[in-house]
Formats: structure tokens, C-alpha cells, sequence
């Protein structure tokens, strides 16, 4: 090969190295940028998910205040905090306010299941599914239900438990429950209240309203009590509109950051002396996630 033709071939080679070498600082510019915006991400859910529970240690503290002008109520409504750079802003519900899936009679759960939106006889026939579903008996209740047959019937791999509920998310085993009736109920169901019914002055709307209570007067009367004016708490036809607290809570905390991080705890803990070693409170049920701006 002549000189000018091994210059030639030089050229190329060194200009294939240089394209091959550019192509390389790129990949590598292009990964160290997208493992940079990786790290920022997690780095800032791991910020706001620490702040959301944050929310929640503080709102376990607040709850159990004495001083009546700084204890938070535990009937729902939101609080508003400030941890760090994060805005938090916690709800939280005694479980006493809810409808509990293992003592609510059959009347109760019917008129939740209706007020959620299911029709007058299949509510009817659901709150006796879960009669059915949590008593020891094979026998189906006098207006209906659902035991073993009628599963096998649906073509389901199992009967009724014939035990007690365990988590309300027991209740989408339930013959007749659909995910979005379900959507709608879990927010008021328990397992935790140990009561046949639910104490008005922690209950929702919906709740209340399957007690055959006007809710909007309940929850009107029990926002506008403040508990530092020494006043005594507001009454229904007798009934208590606010209540001692039993020490076992469902605390929702959302954690917001300034670039729009969001993370969400959504817990069942019960406080008092039950506590794990090194806790104020046990957990009994725990949900959390993170989501992107």
C-alpha cells in the first residue's frame, strides 16, 4: 500500500476512535445523568416518606394531649403541620367510630352497604353473608346469606370462614362484594372496635347515617365545639356528640415537599401500655407508599 494510502487509512481508523470514544463519553454522560435524577427521586421520597411518619408520631402524641387547647380530636377531620421543609397534614379516627365487622348487626350493615350504594336487597342479603361468613353454624340466616353451597354454587375454591374477621379486607371474600362497593365501605369498617356500634362522636357521615342519624347536624355540632372554650361537649337527643378516646386509632399522614413529592402512611396503630418495647403504640395494620410529582 503506498504512503498516502496508509495515511488514508489512518485518518479513518483515528476518526473511527474519535466517533467510537464520543459515542462512549455520551452513554456514559447520558447514565451518570439518569442515575443522578434516580437518586434525587428516591432521595426525596425517602425525605417525604420519613416526614409522613413524622405525621404520624405526632399525631399518636397530640391525641393523647391533656391540655384540651392542644390534644387533637380523633373524628376525622384533618390537621395541618409543618416537619422540616415538608407540609404534613394528618386525619385521625378512633376505631370506636366505625361499624365492626364482627359484632355490627345485620340492620347496621345493611344500611351501610345501602348508603354505599348497593340496592336495598342486596345489602340485605350481604350483611347476612357476613353473619354467615364470621358465625360457627353451617346454617345459612332465615333471610338469606351465603354458607359452604351457595359458594360452591359461584364457583369459588372456598366456604364461609365460619370465624371472625381478621381484617376488613376479609370482606372481599365475601359472597356478593365487589371491589368497588368495597372501595367505597373500607374506609368505615374495623376489626378493632369491639362493639356492636359505633360511638357517634368519632364516626363518619356515612356511618352515621346507617345509625339513622342526621349526619350533617352531628358533624356540624361536633366541628363547632372547641374544646379550649371550657363549654361542655355538644349532645344529639341525648347522645354525646364527643367521646373519650379508646387508644386505638386509623392515622392517615401525607407528607408534601416542595418540588411535589408526596408520600402517604396509612396506619391502625393502638397506643398505651400494649406498646412494642421502644414504641408509644403497636401497629396493627401499616400501609405506605410514595408518589412523583
Amino acid at each position: 500500500m503506498s504512503a498516502h494510502g496508509q495515511r488514508g487509512a489512518a485518518l479513518l481508523l483515528v476518526l473511527w476512535l474519535v466517533t467510537l470514544l464520543t459515542g462512549l463519553i455520551g452513554a456514559f454522560a447520558l447514565i451518570a445523568k439518569v442515575e443522578g435524577l434516580q437518586g434525587r427521586v428516591l432521595h426525596h421520597g425517602v425525605i417525604a416518606a420519613q416526614a409522613a411518619r413524622a405525621g404520624l408520631e405526632y399525631a399518636v402524641v397530640r391525641v393523647a394531649e391533656q391540655d384540651p387547647r392542644r390534644a387533637w380530636l380523633a373524628d376525622g377531620r384533618e390537621y395541618p403541620w409543618r416537619f422540616g421543609e415538608a407540609e404534613v397534614r394528618v386525619r385521625i379516627t378512633d376505631e370506636a367510630g366505625k361499624v365492626d365487622l364482627n359484632l355490627a348487626d345485620a340492620p347496621l350493615l345493611a344500611a351501610l352497604f345501602e348508603g354505599a350504594g348497593a340496592e336495598p336487597w342486596q345489602a340485605r342479603r350481604l350483611a347476612n353473608a357476613v353473619l354467615d361468613w364470621r358465625d360457627v353454624d353451617p346454617l345459612t340466616q332465615p333471610e338469606g346469606g351465603a354458607e359452604d353451597p351457595d359458594y360452591e354454587a359461584a364457583g369459588l375454591p372456598y366456604g364461609a370462614k365460619d370465624a371472625a374477621f381478621e381484617s376488613v379486607a376479609e370482606l372481599e371474600q365475601v359472597l356478593g362484594m365487589t371491589p368497588a362497593l368495597y372501595a367505597k365501605l373500607e374506609p368505615h369498617l374495623t376489626v378493632y372496635a369491639g362493639r356492636m356500634r359505633p360511638e357517634p362522636a368519632f364516626a363518619s357521615a356515612e356511618v352515621l347515617a346507617a345509625m339513622g342519624l342526621d349526619a350533617q347536624q352531628v358533624l356540624a355540632r361536633r366541628r363547632a365545639w372547641d374544646p379550649a372554650s371550657g363549654l361542655p361537649p355538644p349532645q344529639l337527643d341525648g347522645t354525646p356528640l364527643v367521646a373519650g378516646n379508646t387508644g386505638t386509632y386509623s392515622i392517615e399522614s401525607r407528607a408534601r415537599l416542595r418540588d411535589g413529592r408526596e408520600a402517604i402512611l396509612r396506619a391502625v396503630v393502638r397506643s398505651g401500655g400494649n406498646a412494642v418495647p421502644g414504641s408509644a403504640y403497636t401497629p396493627l395494620r401499616w400501609e405506605e407508599g410514595a408518589m412523583p410529582r
